[in-house]
């Protein structure tokens, strides 16, 4: 918290709330922690995300993405007609 008071460019992200919720932090976690655990299930997993660098955060959304994606093995559909029977006038 301090370095967003302390540094110009992050001074924006600093509220005077944060002052009066920083004692209860660590009870956010702690519920944050039981809401993961009690609504992540098999068929809609959630995930925890670090966020403290862009880079590390969007590489892990990859990671998850791309291996649903391979679990599924998405493909195209099967047409139903011949495009070659098709004419646009």
């Amino acid at each position: 918290m301090e370095a967003r008071v302390e540094n110009p460019k992050k001074r924006w992200k600093f509220s005077t709330s944060d002052l009066k919720e920083r004692p209860f932090w660590a009870h956010y976690e702690g519920v944050y922690e039981d809401a993961i655990n009690c609504c992540s299930t098999d068929f809609a997993p959630w995930y925890v995300v670090p966020a403290n660098h862009k880079w590390a955060r969007d590489f892990a959304i990859v990671e998850v993405v791309l291996r649903t994606l391979n679990k599924m093995k998405p493909c195209y559909p099967k047409i139903r007609f011949d495009p070659a029977a098709v004419t646009i006038d």
